[in-house]
């Protein structure tokens, strides 16, 4: 199955960057979790709507490889896809360019847990909006 991917546009602000205007790895986690709130809302079953069903996704994993540096006023690309969901996990990757440039990827994982972080099956509603 070719994964679903969302697009979302950021553009590097002033006070996610250091002092030469280059973008603080930190940024790009933020970036990351924008285009994952964005891909869930895209496929119908906002994050809002997860919780309140009492789901919860919580990040248990991160990884990000920085291939070229982003800088202040970039106006970049974000691209968001569900990689996996094995058990009560769910991966989803990213893809971050500057124009057609690859500057970054990475991925996150999430558990499903419920409001006290106790893991819990994920919904089916859920799991059929993603079709995972």
């Amino acid at each position: 199955m070719t994964p679903r991917r969302n697009r979302v546009t950021v553009r590097v602000r002033y006070a996610e960057t250091d002092n030469m205007g280059v973008a603080h790895h930190a940024g790009y986690f933020v970036w990351f979790e924008v285009g994952r709130t964005e891909l869930i809302r895209e496929l119908g079953y906002a994050y809002k709507q997860l919780e309140a069903d009492g789901v919860c996704l919580p990040v248990i994993d991160a990884q990000c490889s920085f291939l070229r540096p982003a800088f202040y006023d970039d106006v970049l690309t974000l691209e968001s896809f569900l990689i996996e969901r094995s058990g009560l996990r769910l991966k989803i990757g990213y893809e971050l360019f500057r124009g057609e440039t690859l500057i970054a990827r990475g991925h996150t994982v999430h558990a499903f847990t419920d409001k006290n972080g106790k893991p819990t099956r994920p919904l089916l509603s859920f799991l059929e909006k993603i079709s995972l």
